[in-house]
């Protein structure tokens, strides 16, 4: 018998390593770092971990520039490796001796490692003004137990080690965003105010394809969204210096999140800014005029100041409704739109048809005006933060033809867990397919019915202006041939087939084990 579980063992750890190579590096570590997590809520774990992956980043990409500079060699002739100017010049930010990995990993199994992690963000801070107010201090808390963060410490040291800064900073940049993916699941609802499904950003990107340009978020979370037009540009072999990034947000603690996010992605984010009242109150980009307009604002906002802005002038299609922010938001957005810009955003279903309070004359105007582009239907249970039916809005200036796309895409996706779903690659790339095909007159483009719908003015008007896709795709033309009672018999053999494959399975392995204990 010992024989016996000496080999079980050994095909579990066998298994064991299997399973780890299959894994992903991202998920390897988040595994292994919320095992760390102890008694901390992951809203604010987050905070710890992450905080540690940006510095992680820097100091990284800070060794190999003080590597270069300390070897005097070629153009680094003469250069002081301690001079934060060099570092200034190549766009790298400086990092203080008491706040470089090797230090912090060196004194990682100390009772007071934590005192020694904030002490170090606070030096980063200050020689580095453009991350000033950024970086988390919260490791000294007495929930944070010194050997969890000694061993977390020990598990980002392991990150792309002695890589060079580009290798290092997209290693590291997926794991943070990998890390912010899996907080926001964590989560849940709260997860859902700085966090935007990864495809869900990834249509809005691929549909708008912001290549070059001015990119502008104004309720821009933790940034993701101009991560994945970076990653859209790189991918095309365009020049990341092509675009520029605008932002705001009003959740100090979240804007935090998404500087730190577009730092460990080289993007500069000088134009992300942040205060407390929002975008209504205090525009940080008044006079700004976007060629992309990318957003995911929070859905049916009552309390959004709309008695303080009744005479606003970015109501130029009618005075949004106080309780509801919808229609506020489009204007907004309108309102930066350069004269030949593009707004993909995503907004709360019931805006597609609701007449209330002045939002059913706001949409008639929009229509009339010749500005919705496309409607996208969403599929239920994409966002973390609400279960609300969801769509996206694509806005345009300057168009040239008065169709309007409808896409119905509630039967795509897959469950990632009982409560969340998510588009796959192929679902995007499909939807993205169509819009471009539409929108350039490609000779593909076609209607389906179910799926697609190219509408004219006219269509919309006899429909009352409502925008819901489903009302102009129709339903899906089901094949008249199928045969059910065929389908179901066939369904039956092989359910029948995969009991018997199973109990054949299972008794080989029973009768392995009597081998191995009659041998004992």
């Amino acid at each position: 018998m010992a024989k016996l579980a000496h080999n079980d063992l050994k095909k579990v750890e066998k298994l064991s390593q299997k399973e780890k190579q299959e894994e992903s590096l991202e998920k390897q570590l988040w595994k292994a770092a919320d095992k760390l997590r102890k008694n901390i809520d992951a809203a604010e774990y987050k905070h710890v971990v992450l905080g540690l992956v940006f510095l992680k980043y820097i100091s990284d990409s800070f060794e190999e520039l003080h590597n270069k500079l300390k070897s005097g060699e070629g153009e680094y002739v003469g250069a002081d490796p301690e001079d934060k100017d060099e570092y200034k010049a190549e766009n790298v930010f400086f990092v203080p001796p008491a706040a470089r990995w090797n230090y912090l990993l060196s004194n990682a199994k100390l009772p007071n490692i934590g005192k020694i992690v904030d002490e170090a963000m606070d030096v980063v801070e200050k020689d580095n003004p453009s991350l000033k107010g950024v970086l988390p201090k919260v490791y000294a808390r007495d929930n944070l137990d010194s050997k969890a963060l000694g061993g977390l410490i020990d598990l980002i040291g392991n990150i792309a080690l002695g890589d060079a800064k580009a290798r290092s900073a997209d290693v590291l940049g997926h794991v943070f965003e990998y890390f912010l993916g899996e907080f926001a699941l964590a989560e849940g609802k709260q997860g859902g105010q700085f966090y935007t499904p990864k495809s869900v950003v990834e249509l809005l990107v691929k549909m708008l394809e912001p290549c070059k340009g001015r990119v502008f978020d104004p309720c821009c979370g933790s940034g993701g969204m101009f991560v994945q037009s970076e990653k859209f540009v790189k991918e095309h072999q365009g020049k990341i210096n092509d675009i520029s990034i605008y932002g705001q947000e009003s959740n100090q603690t979240t804007w935090r999140l998404a500087k730190m996010n577009l730092a460990i992605r080289g993007i500069d984010s000088s134009q992300v800014k942040w205060n407390n009242e929002g975008s209504f109150l205090n525009d940080a980009h008044k006079d700004l005029k976007a060629d992309f307009i990318i957003a995911n604002p929070p859905f049916n906002v009552s309390d959004w100041s709309g008695d303080l802005l009744r005479n606003d002038g970015r109501w130029k299609y009618g005075t949004p409704p106080e309780g509801n922010a919808n229609y506020a938001w489009i204007q907004h957005f309108l309102y930066h739109l350069s004269p030949t810009g593009t707004a993909g955003f995503v907004l709360a279903k019931g805006s597609l048809t609701s007449n209330t309070s002045n939002e059913g004359e706001i949409r008639k105007a929009l229509i009339e005006a010749n500005l919705v582009d496309a409607i996208v239907n969403l599929p239920a249970k994409l966002f973390l933060n609400t279960q609300i039916p969801a769509s996206i809005w694509f806005m345009k200036r300057g168009k040239t033809t008065k169709d309007i796309l409808f896409i119905d895409a509630r039967n795509m996706g897959h469950l990632i867990n009982r409560r969340t779903k998510e588009l796959s690659h192929e679902d995007t790339n499909h939807i993205a397919k169509v819009y471009h095909d539409w929108k350039s007159g490609n000779s593909e483009y076609e209607d389906i019915k179910g799926f697609c719908k190219s509408a004219s003015l006219d269509e919309v008007k006899e429909l009352n202006y409502v925008l819901t896709p489903g009302r102009y795709v129709g339903l899906e033309e089901v094949d008249d041939e199928f045969d059910f009672k065929e389908r179901f018999t066939s369904l039956q053999a092989e359910l029948k087939e995969q009991i018997k494959e199973e109990q054949i399975l299972n008794q080989r392995i029973n009768d392995n084990l009597a081998k191995v204990v009659i041998d004992e």
